[in-house]
This record gives C-alpha cells, structure tokens and sequence, in this order.
C-alpha cells in the first residue's frame, strides 16, 4: 500500500518551500509563485495555490515539481503520513 499525501493548505505548503530557502516572489489571485536562486544563479520557481485544502492531484504535481530541486527523501515527511 502506497503513503498517503497529508491533507495541506497553500499556506502550511508555502511554509514548507519557506524552510528549504524559497520565498514568495509573485502572486496572482489565488496562485503564489515561490523562487529560490540556487548557487550557480540559476532560478527556481514554484507555484502554490492559496487553497483551504489542496487537491490530492494538485499536491501531487507540486510535489513532483518540487522534487527536481529538493531531494524526494527531505520533503516525503512533510508531504505524506507516515
């Protein structure tokens, strides 16, 4: 059986992308763009909608989106039960 995602809001989402070093860039509506700037200069953005609770499918993509720049292993706690 498969971990099951948290139920998250886009606010305690953002929270989390905080503590890995992004901050809040844009925002447009209910959608905020998140961008840390890596060592090498390079930009990285997220985006987070600013929902109560998050779609399953939604938090599924943030996720997968966030895993090309913070390590699967460190965001799996935050993001799935245990």
């Amino acid at each position: 059986m498969s971990p099951k995602l948290k139920k998250l809001s886009g606010r305690e989402v953002i929270r989390i992308f905080e503590s890995f070093g992004f901050s809040i860039y844009t925002q447009r509506g209910s959608h905020v763009k998140l961008r840390k700037i890596n060592s090498t200069g390079k930009k990285q953005i997220l985006t987070v909608p600013l929902h109560t609770i998050i779609d399953i499918g939604t938090l599924k993509a943030i996720f997968r989106q966030a895993s090309r720049y913070i390590p699967e292993d460190q965001l799996r706690k935050y993001f799935y039960m245990e």
